[in-house]
């Protein structure tokens, strides 16, 4: 492809080209055309990737198949030997004199019709390519090149493999993207490393050093990184609003940086504009950290602290001083939070709509009930492993929460057909029910449920004793209701 268009550019002479030769130069960042060889005409076609180019290999786990341009007779190969990368294009066909040959040739030539699309359909093509590939076609032809850096593309970042050098990828990239707004890059707003374990403190700061407009993070499972380089993200991207570190089990608090907090205005205060923040598995975090975290991030909509296990009713207390505007907060599995921490989350009323206390096993009625009197627009409840629940919970839950449309009390041994029935009688609304292990539970509770919820969707009935006949009930009058179960009768 890249001779059809007369422009191929790269470093000849070489079988190999190194990592470290790529990032080393940064001077220059446009395709050049490749020299002529006079020795042989094989070499002509050889073409190297540029020195100025992100390296499919820096951004592409290793053994990844060889990238097939446009045409048909073009093919490229790829020899990678750790971080090392050769691309090397086959030479184009000649062309066919006899007049027959050169008749069968045409629907070939005909094939190759991406080349007639105009940029802007070519743009959105590569609109749906992750990042490694995007950084592939750049390598194509000089018209590929200025496509695919075109910054409408480079809004979203997402690198994924474990063995991927991401700080390297990280400073790469946004060199280039740097291109024109020199050491700024302004169209970034979306990162996600997801996976990366080989993340670290140093491919983080180089991300709040060159993209101030960063909106979104995610960075779940990359333990390498600590608190400072979230602090200087933070700081520096002011309008980051998405921010996801769960499994980052290093992270024990977000805040800002001193230096950040000292240049703040005293009408700025010292708040960060997340509203989105998952801490799921972060071990270490406990009630002082989540003191400054809520003292921070006051705009925070949506909290996911699951498997915080040091947490308790304490910090639960922090967090309602400050974060007022929580929709959905999840403590699952944070055993040290009990009904005193379910007063806490009361007071939210009716701005929380989603709460999950799955597997807190000191949260019986009393916790629920706070939830239930003040909570009235709540839609999710997952309250599995609460052994602590009862009927009369559950009663008082149906009676004060009319719209809930999911709920899992799983594991709630204490939980018998009267509960279900009341709850039947109050969320028509119910469209997820999950009542697996639930011992007390026989078919009649079922069959109340499925005669008054119709828009039932999802029942989990799994390890309970439940009849064929109940289950074929819930079938008949739930149409679309999808039942998960444990009896090999009913299918």
């Amino acid at each position: 492809m890249g001779a059809n268009n007369g422009k191929q550019y790269g470093s000849e002479g070489k079988g190999s080209s190194s990592i470290s030769s790529d990032v080393s130069s940064s001077t220059d960042h446009t395709p050049t055309q490749a020299q002529k060889n006079v020795a042989t005409s094989e070499d002509s076609d050889l073409s190297m990737r540029t020195l100025s180019t992100p390296s499919p290999a820096l951004i592409c786990p290793p053994n990844l198949p060889g990238f097939q341009n446009g045409r048909g007779s073009s093919t490229s190969s790829s020899s990678i030997t750790g971080e090392t990368v050769a691309m090397v294009h086959s030479p184009p066909p000649t062309r066919l004199t006899h007049p027959l040959i050169r008749l069968a040739s045409r629907p070939q030539k005909e094939q190759a019709s991406i080349e007639r699309l105009p940029d802007h359909a070519m743009v959105q093509v590569f609109s749906f390519l992750p990042t490694n590939q995007l950084c592939r076609c750049a390598r194509v032809c000089r018209r590929w090149y200025n496509l695919a850096w075109d910054p409408r593309l480079w809004r979203t970042i997402r690198l994924t493999g474990e063995t991927i050098n991401v700080d390297r990828a990280l400073k790469v990239l946004t060199r280039r993207l740097c291109q024109d707004t020199p050491n700024v890059c302004l169209m970034l707003e979306t990162l996600s490393v997801s996976g990366c374990r080989r993340l670290t403190d140093r491919g983080l700061y180089t991300i709040a050093q060159c993209c101030p407009e960063l909106r979104r993070l995610e960075v779940s499972g990359c333990y390498n990184i600590s608190n400072e380089a979230v602090f200087d993200v933070v700081s520096l991207c002011p309008n980051l609003e998405h921010l996801d570190v769960s499994g980052c089990s290093k992270v024990t608090c977000i805040s800002l940086t001193r230096e950040a907090s000292i240049k703040l205005s005293p009408l700025h205060g010292k708040q960060i504009s997340i509203r989105y923040l998952d801490m799921t598995d972060c071990f270490v975090l406990e009630d002082e950290g989540l003191h400054t975290i809520a003292a921070h991030c006051t705009q925070l909509t949506h909290l996911y602290l699951r498997r915080c296990v040091r947490l308790t009713d304490e910090g639960l207390r922090y967090l309602m001083i400050y974060c007022a505007s929580i929709k959905e907060l999840s403590v699952s599995d944070c055993r040290f939070v009990s009904d005193f921490g379910l007063r806490e989350i009361a007071k939210l009323e009716s701005r929380l709509r989603y709460l999950s206390i799955a597997h807190c096993g000191r949260v019986t009625d009393v916790g629920i009930r706070y939830v239930a009197k003040y909570c009235g627009k709540l839609r999710y409840l997952n309250a599995r492993g609460c052994e602590g629940i009862t009927d009369h919970g559950l009663e008082y839950l149906a009676k004060n929460c009319a719209k809930l449309k999911s709920l899992d009390i799983g594991k709630c041994p204490l939980v018998s057909d009267t509960g279900l029935e009341c709850l039947a009688l109050n969320c028509f609304n119910l469209k997820r029910l999950s009542l697996k292990s639930c011992e007390s539970i026989t078919g009649q509770g079922l069959q109340i449920v499925a005669a008054n919820c119709f828009d039932l969707q999802m029942l989990n009935v799994q390890d309970c004793e439940v009849s064929v006949e109940a289950l074929r009930f819930v079938k008949r009058h739930c149409k679309r209701c999808v039942i998960e179960h444990t009896n090999p009768a009913f299918f």
